[in-house]
């Protein structure tokens, strides 16, 4: 199955890639692995054709990728297997057409228990917390990033977060905008827990 997308992340996952972005008929995500078992994907595999070359995919690029299988899992039900087929380019998007995609959650899937920056896994495998969804793209106006650190602190529907950054251009914030869009995601389980991760800013 093909699929067109607005590539929202491109982060960093046990040093290979965690790809996703939004299906541009539906703003569905759609996280794009390498196997059942949600395995992050190597550079040869997040590269795209166009005009000019071959060059690694870019966050708010519509891509064209062909995929397998759906595969999802508990805590992350967006996951579809990519093919061995070369993405596709086929435009770019602006910053301020990112506003047509936000997602609008309550919150940030705060399970009652635990800290503000992780899920315990438990709970969802025991379907306590059903998670609908693993990622969200959010707007937020009091982002502060310890580029040191990778950490990312900000407010959303008035509740506080400090949240590690995966995003690998956390060296190059620029501090100066008014408003940030974040790309929110769960993890995999760790240590009992699915912590929650920035994984891009833009």
């Amino acid at each position: 199955m093909n699929k067109t997308l607005i590539i929202f992340a491109n982060s960093v996952k046990h040093k290979r890639h965690c790809v996703a972005g939004k299906d541009v008929s539906t703003k569905e995500w759609i996280r794009t692995v390498g196997d059942k078992n949600g395995c992050a994907l190597e550079d040869e595999q997040t590269k795209y054709q166009n005009p000019y070359g071959k060059y690694l995919v870019k966050p708010l690029q519509g891509m064209n990728i062909e995929f397998l299988d759906k595969a999802p899992l508990r805590h992350q039900p967006e996951n579809y297997i990519i093919s061995s087929k070369i993405w596709e380019q086929k435009y770019r998007i602006e910053r301020e057409e990112i506003e047509s995609f936000l997602d609008n959650p309550s919150n940030l899937w705060l399970d009652g228990i635990s800290k503000n920056d992780r899920v315990k896994y438990k709970l969802i495998q025991n379907n306590e917390m059903q998670v609908t969804q693993s990622l969200y793209l959010i707007k937020v106006n009091d982002l502060k990033v310890d580029k040191q650190d990778r950490r990312a602190r900000f407010s959303f529907n008035n509740t506080s977060y400090c949240l590690k950054v995966t995003d690998p251009k956390i060296q190059y914030f620029d501090n100066s905008k008014k408003s940030y869009y974040l790309v929110i995601s769960l993890g995999e389980e760790y240590k009992e827990y699915c912590y929650k991760i920035v994984a891009t800013i833009l």
